[in-house]
């Protein structure tokens, strides 16, 4: 078992793994965000420079590799699933091979993403948002939020900067308050948003936390 972090939200008892997924027990759920499968492809084919062409198989092996870890009856993405549509469809066979087996006897479903906001060729169930009190799922957090629920979202692919050994470094982080949760892109080659960024001044109070992904992954107070 790798080396997760436990904390509380909602609650309710959820892990933050090393790789950036998110996983609930008591619910058996894990929780991916970003994954942007096909960046590398669309970068090419819109002529914005060339990335090597691994970001997909990495990301798919990171994702197997948790599925085999916590083993969930539900796997959820929050959106940004694939780069753009096109890219859905360009991999779709490879796709197929790849995702047909971690699929098998799980509930899956693919939130609606701004970079994919509409349905693909994959199985699974195919969704705006969804709900499973506490908690909102939804790919961009939102600041009209009911009262008494709690939201966990994607979107910003937020990142921190540490200091380790006199070096400062570049970390992807999940971000929380006590009634959002924010978490990191999964996707390889994703890049991110500072912690600082004012993008999150509105969504996050004075409470807030980033969790640092690492071996194990660790909290700390967000400084404001």
């Amino acid at each position: 078992m790798q080396a997760h972090l436990e904390f509380q939200f909602g609650m309710e008892r959820l892990l933050a793994t090393p790789q950036g997924a998110l996983y609930w027990p008591k619910a058996d759920v894990l929780i991916v965000s970003d994954l942007h499968l096909g960046k590398s492809e669309r970068m090419a084919r819109r002529g914005a420079g060339l990335l090597p062409p691994y970001d997909t198989p990495e990301t798919l092996a990171r994702l197997t590799e948790e599925i085999a870890t916590y083993d969930p009856a539900v796997v959820i993405c929050l959106g940004d699933s694939f780069d753009d549509l096109e890219a859905a469809r360009n991999l779709s066979p490879y796709l197929a091979r790849r995702l047909g087996p971690i699929q098998a006897g799980r509930k899956w479903v693919w939130i609606l993403g701004n970079h994919d906001a509409g349905p693909v060729n994959l199985s699974g169930e195919h969704l705006d948002e969804f709900e499973t009190p506490p908690f909102i799922l939804r790919h961009i957090a939102r600041a009209d939020l009911p009262e008494g629920r709690f939201e966990i979202s994607g979107h910003y692919h937020p990142k921190m900067r540490v200091a380790l050994r006199g070096r400062s470094l570049s970390r992807a982080a999940f971000l929380m308050d006590e009634r959002r949760l924010i978490l990191p892109a999964f996707g390889a080659y994703t890049g991110g948003l500072w912690a600082d960024d004012p993008a999150f001044a509105g969504l996050l109070g004075a409470d807030a936390a980033a969790i640092v992904l690492g071996q194990p992954p660790v909290m700390i107070p967000l400084k404001r």
